[in-house]
């Protein structure tokens, strides 16, 4: 048992690590795409400001989505494959 909840806390450590680093990853390459988007539509460059309400707006808009999408194929998934693993060495 107590090596289970070992591997339970270890897991979830590096699941977060995980998720952590894929949710900036993420949110960092759609806001370099909202810029692009921003470049495209106005080539003088703009207001200063409703670029950042733009920007800001595009990725908060898309973070939303994104922490449930996360969540679900990091930690959902490889939780239920590896209690399916456990569950199939230990009982089968």
């Amino acid at each position: 048992m107590i090596a289970f909840l070992r591997l339970a806390v270890f897991g979830a450590i590096g699941l977060a690590v995980v998720y952590l680093a894929l949710w900036i990853y993420a949110r960092s390459v759609r806001r370099e795409e909202l810029e692009k988007e921003w470049a495209a539509d106005h080539p003088d460059g703009g207001d200063p400001d409703a670029r950042a309400a733009y920007i800001e707006s595009g990725v908060s808009d898309y973070g939303r989505g994104l922490r449930r999408r996360l969540i679900l194929f990091v930690f959902l998934l490889p939780a239920a494959a590896v209690a399916a693993v456990l569950y199939l060495t230990n009982y089968q």
